[in-house]
């Protein structure tokens, strides 16, 4: 009996869930410098809170908000990258420069146009459906 109500209760539960969306980034890096000018912040969400990282880190200061995308998120340039696309201050990028884009994001974004890396977005219906196919 005890059983029958654990199940019932969570059964009951499973009904608020919301479902869980993951962004994993694939593909390679084309070397065209059009990252740097379209670049998203995995830690800056609001142009305040982008002054207040600015203050704190420095280095940050390199950094100039472009505009922002279709889903509202901050897209940022850095006053470092030439015209012919390339980092002035190679040698002494920002780990996140090393790191971007990352392979897991947890949030909707999109890439420049004519990046050799794409977003692709995996639904709990994904996971399951490539479950699936692979115990077949």
């Amino acid at each position: 009996m005890l059983n029958l109500i654990k199940s019932m209760y969570w059964e009951f539960l499973s009904y608020f869930v919301p479902e869980k969306i993951s962004y994993e980034i694939t593909g390679e890096c084309k070397k065209c410098g059009k990252c740097c000018n379209y670049m998203y912040s995995f830690d800056t969400y609001t142009e305040k809170e982008f002054k207040i990282m600015q203050f704190l880190y420095p280095a940050y200061k390199r950094f100039y908000i472009k505009g922002k995308d279709k889903f509202g998120n901050l897209i940022f340039a850095c006053k470092y990258v030439t015209k012919e696309g390339l980092c002035s201050v190679y040698e002494k990028r920002l780990p996140m420069c090393k790191k971007y884009p990352a392979r897991r994001i947890s949030y909707p974004a999109e890439l420049h146009e004519g990046c050799g890396y794409k977003i692709n977005k995996k639904s709990f219906k994904d996971y399951l459906s490539n479950k699936q196919d692979n115990t077949h």
